[in-house]
C-alpha cells in the first residue's frame, strides 16, 4: 500500500451500501462523492434535503438522500426506519456530521447542542441500524471525531449538559472525545461477532464551514492564517475514507493526518488522548447513553476490558 494514501486506493465498493450523516457540504460530501465514484450506493443523510439533493446532483453513481437530523431524536429513529425498510445491509455507516463551537444551546430533545449532535444523536443512529450491519462481513462504523478532543475535554457526568456553566471549546471536546469513546466501546462489544468493525478518524485542521460559530476573536486570525494551517475538504476526508475501506485496518484504530501535529497530510494510524482509552469510563458514557436516548444495542460487553486498538478482527 503506497505510504501516501489518497482516493485512488479505495477498493471497489460495487454492491455496498454507505450511509453518510452530514454529506451534503464539507468532509461528508467529499467521503460520500469518493465513495460513490468507487460504486457504492451512497446515502446522504442530511437535515436539509434541498440541500442535500443539490449535493447528490453534484456526484456520480448511485447517490439518494435521507432526511435525518441529528438534533432530534425522533428524527433520528424516523430516518433510521426508512434506512431500515429501503435497505436489507448496510455497508458502511459514517457517522461524521457534526456541530462545533456553538452558542449555549439544546437539541429538541434538552441536551446540550455538541453532544447531543455530535455523540448522541449518533449513538441512536448506529444502535438503530446496527442489525442491518451485523449480518455484513466487513461492515464497518467509522465515527468522525476531531485533535479537539485534546483540548480542555472530559466527560463531565456531573454537567454533562453544562447547565451549570458553558464553554464552547470545553463542550465541543467532550462530545469529540465522546466519539472516540463510543467507537472504543463499541468495537469491544463488536469484536466477537467477527463482521463489523468500528473505527474513527479526524481531519486535522480542514477548510470547511464547520468553524463559523467559532468567536469573532477567533475566527478572524484563522481567516489569515487558513493557507498555511489547513487543507482542503477533499484532503481532510481521506482519513475517514481509510478507515471505511483499506482492508489493511483493523477495529477500534484511530485515523488521522499524518504530517506534523496531525493538522495535515495523508492518512495514518494515530493514537488518541490517554483519557480516551479509560475503560471505565467507556463503559459509564455508554450505559448513560442508552438511558439518555433509550437505544438499545444489539451486542454485549466482551469480558476482556483490553483497549480494542489494533485488537479486533481485520476487516
Amino acid at each position: 500500500m503506497s505510504e501516501k494514501w489518497t482516493t485512488a486506493n479505495i477498493p471497489d465498493q460495487r454492491g455496498r451500501v454507505a450511509v453518510v450523516t452530514g454529506a451534503n457540504t464539507g468532509l461528508g460530501y467529499e467521503t460520500a462523492k469518493a465513495l460513490a465514484e468507487r460504486g457504492a450506493s451512497v446515502v446522504l443523510a442530511v437535515r436539509d434535503v434541498e440541500k442535500g439533493g443539490r449535493a447528490a446532483s453534484r456526484m456520480a453513481g448511485e447517490v439518494t438522500v435521507q432526511e435525518l437530523d441529528l438534533t432530534s431524536l425522533d428524527s433520528v429513529r424516523a430516518g433510521a426506519a426508512a434506512l431500515r425498510a429501503r435497505f436489507d445491509r448496510i455497508d458502511l455507516l459514517i457517522n461524521n456530521a457534526g456541530v462545533m463551537y456553538t452558542p449555549k444551546q439544546t437539541t429538541r430533545d434538552g441536551f446540550e447542542l455538541q453532544f447531543g449532535t455530535n455523540h448522541l444523536g449518533h449513538f441512536a443512529l448506529t444502535g438503530l441500524l446496527l442489525d442491518r450491519m451485523l449480518p455484513v462481513p466487513g461492515s464497518r462504523v467509522v465515527t468522525v471525531s476531531s485533535v479537539g478532543h485534546r483540548i480542555r475535554a472530559a466527560i463531565h457526568f456531573d454537567d454533562l449538559h453544562w447547565e451549570r456553566s458553558y464553554g464552547r471549546a470545553a463542550a465541543y471536546g467532550q462530545s469529540k472525545l465522546a466519539n472516540l469513546m463510543f467507537t472504543y466501546e463499541l468495537q469491544r462489544r463488536l469484536a466477537a461477532h467477527g463482521t463489523t468493525a468500528a473505527l474513527a478518524a479526524h481531519p486535522g485542521i480542514s477548510s470547511t464551514e464547520l468553524a463559523r460559530n467559532s468567536p469573532a476573536a477567533l475566527r478572524l486570525p484563522l481567516t489569515w492564517l487558513a493557507p498555511l494551517i489547513t487543507q482542503t475538504a477533499a484532503m481532510g476526508a481521506l482519513p475517514t475514507l481509510r478507515a471505511a475501506t483499506d482492508p489493511a485496518t483493523l477495529g477500534g484504530q484511530y485515523y488521522g493526518p499524518g504530517g506534523r501535529n496531525e493538522v495535515m497530510g495523508h492518512p495514518r494510524l494515530v493514537t488518541s488522548s490517554p483519557a480516551s482509552y479509560a475503560v471505565d469510563v467507556q463503559q459509564r458514557l455508554w450505559a448513560v447513553s442508552e438511558d439518555l436516548t433509550g437505544v438499545r444495542f444489539p451486542v454485549v460487553p466482551s469480558t476482556k476490558d483490553s483497549s480494542p486498538s489494533g485488537s479486533a478482527v481485520t476487516t
